[in-house]
């Protein structure tokens, strides 16, 4: 972002032009996402868009920051009523209705944002990965195995990429709302716990 918005009416501004981007890109993906659409979209003059966002790379970027902000906020929603005592399954079931459900946040976006936007717009957010991390290091160390710090952690990125090709392969499918994919990546999870569980 080229200037932070500082009061209230610019910060409006700013929200008003970042949602109206997030539309027209999953509505036009990255070929045809220009600034013009996106000001007429928005309301606001092509100036006003520059004097916050440089180009449109830096617009989606603000729209990646804040699809991963929803992403945690679904995962969160997902393991608020979970008790800690609860069966691994629960759990699990838990978790894995939190990842479709993340992933559910406008899936056009998420197929445009994963496929389409140059990685020059993907920079990395060390707050959502470690804590996109920290939640599948603990469903590793919570169901046992064998290992130390470094092996949970090293788990932990390995069931994550496997959740996360899954569920990315669907969704460009469009299957992610299926009960089969549900019952298969749960099938998964539990299939590769269970196997640290018996080489402890």
């Amino acid at each position: 972002m080229r200037k932070a918005p500082r009061q209230q009416r610019s910060r409006v501004t700013v929200d008003a032009i970042v949602e109206a981007a997030t539309r027209v890109l999953a509505r036009r993906g990255w070929a045809r996402f220009t600034t013009n659409e996106i000001a007429a979209v928005a309301g606001v003059s092509v100036g006003s868009l520059y004097q916050y966002f440089p180009d449109k790379l830096a617009i989606a970027e603000a729209i990646r920051q804040r699809h991963l902000d929803e992403v945690l906020a679904a995962l969160n929603g997902s393991d608020a009523d979970v008790d800690a005592s609860a069966p691994l399954s629960r759990r699990v079931e838990r978790f894995v209705d939190g990842v479709i459900a993340a992933h559910s946040v406008d899936q056009a976006l998420h197929r445009v944002l994963v496929d389409e936007v140059p990685l020059a717009a993907r920079s990395t957010y060390p707050e959502f990965e470690a804590e996109y991390q920290r939640r599948y290091r603990a469903l590793v160390v919570e169901s046992g195995g064998p290992g130390d710090g470094a092996d949970a952690d090293i788990a932990a990125r390995m069931l994550s990429s496997a959740v996360e090709g899954a569920v990315h392969a669907a969704a460009r499918r469009g299957d992610l709302d299926a009960r089969a994919m549900r019952t298969e990546l749960l099938r998964l999870v539990l299939a590769y716990l269970g196997d640290r569980q018996r080489t402890d």
